[in-house]
């Protein structure tokens, strides 16, 4: 027993040491599958319940349990998107939404990180913006999509801007942060060995940053879609979005759907990539105790 009064561990002998990695190990392997499989295993019932409620009619009842008319059925829309893969349809307007996405992602990050980054730097600059900065934060982006469709008009420019707004200020806001909470042992460590500026920034400051960057990359993928998308259903001749309002205008619920379906598959694929460039990325960090 310790002075304080607690008992501390002994440490694991070599061999106990082998076997808990060789248990970690094979929990690591058997969830590479099981976590696919269970998420396959959900999605095929809920496609499943789906398809069979909106076919099953209650005793005297005139609808089916799911009401087709409103939320079509899986077999539908996949109908719908096969005719879609053969015209062209999809890859046509999915083309525009993913180019305005990749742009507005792009830029917004690219602005937001270099201003996060700067500001963070000096705390008389940053304590200037702050006040402009929480103001402009509180403004929902859409308020602007009128502005900027009378500045760049309906084509893939204002969905651009749009998206740029909306990315700017959640990686502004991660990259300023992560500056900020730099390890003040390791700042001054660096400092005491004469690093630089430019060489404090490559090496201190932009790793101390760079998972809260990361972190915030995902999120902003999903927002620049979705950015895209609303900028499309409020004005524009083509991309995902036009093509859900204009389903959706014609109560055709089942090109709705199978919008939104096509909408989710892309900004999962997207958001998947992200990860694995971020799990790249941060290779030197620690994995989670949970």
């Amino acid at each position: 027993m310790s002075a304080t009064g607690t008992t501390e561990q002994p440490p694991l002998a070599p061999g106990a040491r082998a076997s808990a990695r060789a248990l970690a190990a094979a929990k690591k392997r058997r969830e590479r599958w099981l976590i696919p499989l269970a998420r396959l295993v959900i999605l095929v019932l809920v496609l499943g319940v789906w398809e069979w409620g909106s076919r099953i009619h209650l005793a005297g009842q005139p609808k089916a349990i799911i009401d087709p008319f409103l939320w079509s059925r899986p077999s539908r829309i996949v109908e719908r998107i096969i005719e879609w893969l053969a015209d062209g349809t999809i890859f046509n307007n999915v083309f525009v939404t993913l180019l305005e996405a990749a742009m507005g992602f792009l830029l917004g990050t690219l602005f937001g990180v270099a201003i996060g980054f700067v500001l963070a730097l000096s705390d008389f600059w940053a304590r200037v913006f702050n006040p402009f900065i929480v103001a402009l934060n509180s403004i929902p982006a859409l308020v602007f999509a009128p502005i900027f469709f009378v500045i760049f008009g309906l084509g893939v420019e204002s969905k651009i801007a749009i998206g740029s707004l909306v990315v700017f200020f959640l990686t502004f806001w991660n990259a300023f942060q992560g500056v900020r909470e730099v390890n003040r042992d390791v700042y001054r460590n660096a400092q005491t060995l004469g690093a630089n500026r430019p060489q404090m920034a490559w090496h201190v400051l932009l790793p101390s940053a760079l998972s809260w960057i990361l972190s915030s990359l995902r999120t902003a993928v999903g927002f620049a879609m979705v950015a895209a998308i609303v900028g499309e259903y409020l004005g524009s001749t083509s991309g995902l979005g036009y093509i859900i309002a204009q389903s959706e205008g014609a109560f055709d619920q089942t090109g709705m759907m199978a919008g939104l379906v096509v909408l989710s598959a892309f900004v999962v694929a997207v958001a998947s990539l992200v990860a694995w460039i971020e799990r790249r990325l941060l290779r030197w960090k620690p994995p989670p105790s949970m």
